[in-house]
């Protein structure tokens, strides 16, 4: 019985420790170094901290998540991108004129360069990362705008991540 119990103990360990070790799967061998230009802010009626906000957040997921070290000199992938749109949208019109409620929409256009690969497929430019989060009507902007920006950049970090190291 003892025997048993420390085979499964040794089964789950053994999983445990393989699901841990595909965080960083999609970052292929050799890349070590990582550069984040700070973003820009093209948009019009902006936050604005949001783009070294935005940045800083994108810096810390891949040097957490990727395992990456951060480097302006010769940097095996480098990022930069700007921020395109900051909009608030009404959004299901009701009877009489009114909303029931507002959309926050945040949109980023970013260049990934992968340069240790030559392949083109390995990078790419201009690309568009897009998410909302709706609100409720009656509440004010500058009452519920900083959690609306830190579910929404969550989100398209998350998104730009995946798009580098994940090929998806």
């Amino acid at each position: 019985m003892k025997l048993t119990k420390w085979f499964l103990v040794a089964i789950v360990a053994y999983s445990l420790n393989s699901c841990y070790s595909f965080k960083s799967a999609g970052i292929p061998p050799g890349m070590e170094t990582f550069y984040i230009e700070e973003f820009d802010n093209s948009a019009p009626n902006v936050v604005p901290t949001l783009a070294i906000d935005f940045t800083q957040k994108l810096i810390t997921k891949v040097r957490t998540e990727g395992k990456l070290t951060f480097t302006e000199y010769e940097p095996h992938v480098d990022f930069k991108g700007t921020i395109t749109r900051y909009a608030v949208t009404s959004q299901a019109p009701e009877e009489g004129q009114t909303t029931a409620f507002n959309r926050l929409d945040i949109t980023i256009e970013v260049t990934y360069t992968n340069n240790l690969d030559d392949d083109p497929k390995k990078s790419w430019q201009n690309q568009r990362f897009s998410f909302f989060e709706d609100y409720a009507s009656d509440s004010n902007l500058l009452d519920v705008q900083d959690a609306l920006i830190e579910t929404i950049t969550d989100q398209i970090v998350e998104d730009i991540f995946n798009k580098a190291f994940s090929d998806w």
